[in-house]
């Protein structure tokens, strides 16, 4: 496995703090990954580390509540700190309280959770400020490109734009098996952690908005639009209850929402977002055949490289025309439109013409799935392929 050190430098100046340190993120991401790896890191530095994988029976039936664990934990006690790696902790009754406690002792305590119990709601009311979190993603291109060469796979920028970067998804063997893989998972997370946890009682008008939302990522929505939508399908469906539903995926980190800045206003605009899924795979699987959507999932594994490298992002209201991303970091404003081509002249025109009325003071960005360089006297333009190996804009 790789190291993710873009996830590794932000956690490591949280080692000596007693903030409880959550690694949090979509199923099958790589959380208990970066658990160990942290774990392997302290281990190296001589510090006395502790881990406790309660997906395990033994360690679940050994240690099934706070009372149990508090116990456990304090027979390794001693005048040296304890790093204490707590993983799948939402199978430990009254895990918050356990938590809560154990901070408070010569500790510095790290969790993992599944996302059908330990959700972004739960740390955050149960731990009470008491926390630090990390959102893990599923690999980004360079990350995916080398695991895949570790597993001594070949894997392009057009099997990325269809599978992503579930890191158990480039361990199968062919397309089949990955296909199986991806749609296992989703049920998973829509049947098992959703479905179930939210005791949802219309699961067919649940699933195919979710479907609607998963398979029109890259698009401008609000609720209404949505419910809207739902009402042309002959599926009647509230705007409350679509907004509760968005909630839902968002919490699970299946999808990601970008508000629009108005520049205008000066501020993001609450009623619109771009919603984006948290991986291109969750597009790909819905689609019939093989008509995948490469123009959105493009568009969609620009946004999530740009958070990878640690931009603010929004998208941009240039006066009633869309730029998709403006991009903030270290003060500096980028203003990115992303295609799939435009070596058409009708496409070159769109495209660049988003940028109207900017002056140079921002610098401009279209990122494209072209080989020949399209940049002009005022616009960069940046091939897909050296944009997913930047380190920064």
């Amino acid at each position: 496995m790789i190291i993710r050190e873009k996830y590794m430098e932000q956690i490591r100046p949280f080692y000596e703090s007693d903030l409880i340190k959550v690694i949090t993120g979509i199923r099958r991401c790589g959380k208990s990954v970066i658990l160990k790896q942290i774990l392997n890191e302290l281990e190296a530095a001589g510090k006395r580390c502790l881990f406790l994988d309660f997906d395990l029976r033994p360690v679940r039936t050994k240690i099934p509540d706070a009372d149990t664990l508090i116990a456990y934990v304090s027979e390794y006690l001693e005048e040296d700190k304890l790093y204490v790696f707590l993983d799948e902790l939402q199978n430990v009754a009254a895990w918050n309280e356990a938590v809560r406690t154990l901070r408070l002792y010569n500790t510095s305590v790290f969790i993992t959770g599944s996302n059908s119990k330990l959700l972004s709601r739960e740390f955050t009311k149960e731990l009470s400020g008491r926390y630090v979190s990390f959102h893990i993603k599923p690999f980004v291109y360079r990350e995916a490109k080398k695991y895949a060469d570790q597993l001594g796979r070949s894997f392009g920028i057009s099997n990325y734009l269809v599978w992503g970067g579930f890191p158990a998804a480039l361990e199968q063997l062919d397309e089949d098996a990955r296909k199986r893989y991806l749609n296992d998972l989703n049920n998973t997370i829509i049947y098992n952690d959703l479905e179930n946890r939210y005791n949802i009682r219309k699961k067919d008008v649940f699933e195919k908005i979710v479907d609607f939302i998963l398979v029109s990522n890259a698009r401008i929505f609000s609720a209404k639009s949505i419910s809207d939508y739902m009402k042309g399908q002959n599926i009647s469906v509230s705007v409350p209850t679509v907004i509760k539903y968005l909630s839902y995926l968002k919490e699970a980190y299946v999808i990601e929402d970008i508000p629009i800045f108005s520049p205008k206003a000066k501020a993001k605009l609450n009623y619109y977002y771009k919603l984006y899924d948290e991986d291109v795979s969750l597009n790909s699987i819905r689609v019939s055949g093989n008509r995948y959507d490469l123009t959105h999932n493009l568009e969609n594994i620009v946004l999530n490289e740009l958070i990878y490298l640690g931009y603010d992002v929004t998208v941009y209201n240039n006066k009633g025309r869309e730029i998709d991303f403006r991009a903030v970091k270290g003060g500096k404003i980028y203003l990115i439109q992303v295609a799939y081509s435009v070596a058409e002249e009708k496409a070159y025109d769109r495209e660049f013409s988003a940028f109207t009325g900017i002056d140079n003071t921002v610098k401009k960005i279209i990122i494209t799935n072209d080989d020949i360089d399209f940049s002009t006297s005022t616009v960069y333009h940046y091939r897909l392929k050296d944009f997913l190996l930047m380190d920064e804009l």
